[in-house]
């Protein structure tokens, strides 16, 4: 079939009941593995069957194996881009595991404010990336803990939130820096009011927007953890937090790697409440249950 051509005025194909072959099923999973680290192969034959099969019918594909070459084979890269977005996972939201923030607050930002106050320790430089940021709560959460718990940091000038995705979609929600009602409830209402302005909707409903305080201290991009890391750094901290879920062991020690050079000597990495680096080699030092710190080079 020729995607280039005129759409045809025959009745579209219905992909709704299409099943996807145990063949096909690892064909995607396999790859997927190797171009983004996530792993489909236990038990996810129906996600990705559920995932990808409106793609099929939007496209008029009569099967999986036909949908599968067109997006690999697509020289733009756009296709591909978009099965990689159907298949990630994304779910976040405000303040999630806020321990977390909680530690920033008390433990990480004074430890560093301190260092950076002494002669030759840099001054108010504060580098974090959001790795795996999905729809932007993570970063602009970091971003509000920061302006209102460290104004060493937050008047510096000199601090900035890398946030990055595997995802095209999520990343442009949260570029755009819109949320509902529902979204914000984790919200503390002094914290909702500073950070975010509240627009009316015709549905009487509000939604709120990301004040540009915060979204410029943020810079949002398409990055895959597989890939070789573009930023020389180094970070003050790195969340990655509920994306080693998906990686299988050997993934999980390459990425681990690839964050501990990056990190500055002191810095630390915050990983999801149901992920663990114990049984893998590394060099970092655990601080308390997901956090971990760089001792050494």
């Amino acid at each position: 079939m020729d995607h280039n051509q005129a759409p045809s005025t025959a009745p579209k194909f219905n992909a709704q009941q299409l099943e996807l072959s145990d063949r096909d099923y690892q064909a995607i999973a396999s790859f997927v593995h190797k171009a983004s680290g996530i792993n489909l192969l236990d038990g996810k034959k129906e996600l990705v069957r559920a995932r990808l099969v409106k793609r099929i019918n939007q496209l008029d594909f009569r099967d999986f194996k036909s949908y599968f070459k067109y997006a690999t084979s697509d020289a733009s890269g756009d296709e591909l881009v978009f099965l990689l977005d159907a298949l990630a996972t994304n779910l976040t939201s405000f303040f999630r595991e806020p321990q977390h923030f909680e530690f920033m607050h008390k433990v990480l930002l004074p430890e560093l404010e301190k260092k950076r106050r002494r002669p030759g320790g840099g001054g108010p430089r504060l580098r974090i990336w959001s790795a795996a940021c999905s729809s932007g709560e993570e970063p602009y959460t970091i971003a509000m803990v920061v302006l209102e718990r460290s104004p060493y940091f937050a008047n510096g000038g000199d601090f900035r939130i890398l946030a990055t995705d595997l995802s095209t979609k999520v990343l442009n929600i949260a570029k755009k820096g819109q949320y509902g009602p529902e979204s914000v409830k984790s919200i503390n209402p002094v914290t909702l009011r500073n950070f975010m302005a509240k627009t009316p909707t015709e549905s009487g409903s509000n939604f709120y927007t990301i004040i540009p305080q915060v979204r410029n201290l943020i810079s949002f991009r398409r990055f895959n953890l597989m890939d070789p890391l573009p930023y020389k750094g180094p970070m003050d901290l790195i969340f990655c937090r509920n994306v080693m879920i998906y990686f299988d062991r050997e993934t999980i020690g390459k990425l681990i790697d690839k964050f501990y050079k990056i990190l500055e000597v002191g810095g630390y990495l915050f990983i999801g409440h149901s992920e663990s680096l114990s049984g893998l080699q590394h060099n970092f030092q655990y601080v308390a249950p997901c956090i971990y710190r760089k001792v050494a080079n």
